[in-house]
């Protein structure tokens, strides 16, 4: 169950961080970059729940790798909201953000090898 897995709670981990941070972004972003990270953060767990409640490897691994395009998308906008000024320090988020990389690199490759 995907309740179970180390990189799904990471996950959901970052979804709270994201919503903390983008707390402090100006009102003027609500509705932009604040709502773009909110949405990928969330769709990172989302994904690997969705995979691991299907039916196959092969969907489990299509739902992993959407996972891990969310997360490079949400990286790119840490990224930017610090060099926009939103956000002065970024490091807890990016470490988090490596660290379900890894995570998501290796449970990828034990469903490959599992088929």
């Amino acid at each position: 169950m995907h309740y179970d897995l180390k990189v799904w709670q990471l996950a959901m981990d970052l979804v709270t961080d994201v919503y903390a941070i983008t707390k402090l972004f100006p009102d003027s972003e609500k509705f932009g970059l604040a709502s773009q990270m909110q949405r990928a953060a969330v769709s990172v767990p989302s994904n690997i729940a969705e995979g691991a409640g299907r039916e196959s490897d092969a969907d489990f691994m299509r739902f992993l790798v959407i996972a891990r395009g969310s997360l490079s998308e949400l990286e790119t906008q840490v990224l930017i909201s610090q060099r926009l000024g939103y956000v002065d320090d970024v490091n807890e988020q990016l470490d988090r953000i490596r660290e379900i990389f890894k995570l998501l690199k290796g449970l990828i490759r034990k469903v490959k090898s599992s088929d």
